[in-house]
């Protein structure tokens, strides 16, 4: 399939964050809603490895030799992609609104932006959103099905991996096939993402278990997004809240100097 996961790296960069694991052992017994689990902690493993051998290193690479600016453009190159997804997909949720709002970011930036590489239309004060069709469908009431940690990909539910291979075409990276471009973009992304991420390893070197809190903080965040940040009456585990909150800030592109 001639399909770049444009929109996986930041599932990837999440999933290899945590794949730091050294030796954690299941027990053979299963987490409720996680029946795939001892498969799924093999799965993270492989995850583990791949980012250990490559994807972190040259993160840290990518971050000490290139300059704040470009990272800072390359962030925004790749958040304006994401746009006329998220556009859709408030439409197919009846958001008209930020459908409209979320729309004239992309015109914006990629007019006057230098196809997305300046946030030009922040300074306009556009709010930006975040929708996919995994979010649609949770809010049309789609259960999530089991977890599943994907090879390669990173933490994703039997609702949200498909969903997120769809969102694939609605991006307009998708469609240029100009030489390697399109492969290589992704690849910068996928570079850039983890680079961000850095800042979280500390922080989830201190957790035990890491499968287990990459896979709950990656179901609470889910049910957070489909709620708009007001999921029905649960208690939020701080822990895994403070975590979704550092991820969603290391996500931001860094500021130029």
């Amino acid at each position: 399939m001639n399909l770049p996961p444009r929109g996986l790296p930041r599932l990837v960069a999440l999933v290899c964050v945590g794949a730091l694991l050294t030796g954690c052992a299941t027990t053979g017994q299963r987490t409720p809603g996680d029946p795939l689990e001892p498969m799924n902690r093999g799965v993270y493993k492989v995850n583990d490895a791949i980012d250990r051998a490559a994807l972190k290193p040259t993160a840290k690479v990518y971050r000490d030799y290139t300059p704040s600016w470009f990272r800072t453009g390359v962030g925004n190159f790749f958040t304006n992609l994401g746009y006329p997804g998220t556009a859709l997909n408030q439409l197919l949720q009846g958001k008209l609104l930020a459908a409209g709002q979320d729309t004239a970011r992309f015109l914006i930036n990629t007019t006057l932006g230098w196809g997305g590489v300046l946030d030009v239309a922040s300074g306009a004060h556009l709010p930006e959103h975040d929708e996919d069709l995994g979010q649609t469908l949770g809010k049309w009431g789609v259960p999530p099905g089991p977890f599943l940690m994907i090879p390669g990909l990173g933490p994703s539910t039997v609702r949200d991996f498909p969903s997120s291979i769809a969102t694939r075409f609605l991006e307009p990276l998708y469609w240029f096939n100009t030489g390697n471009a399109k492969w290589g973009s992704f690849a910068l992304d996928l570079i850039d993402t983890r680079a961000r991420l850095l800042a979280l390893d500390p922080m989830l070197d201190r957790v035990y278990d890491r499968y287990g809190f990459i896979r709950d903080a990656f179901l609470q965040r889910r049910q957070f997004l489909i709620y708009d940040g007001n999921p029905p009456e649960e208690a939020v585990d701080p822990e895994l809240q403070q975590a979704i909150d550092e991820a969603n800030e290391a996500m931001e592109p860094p500021q130029s100097k």
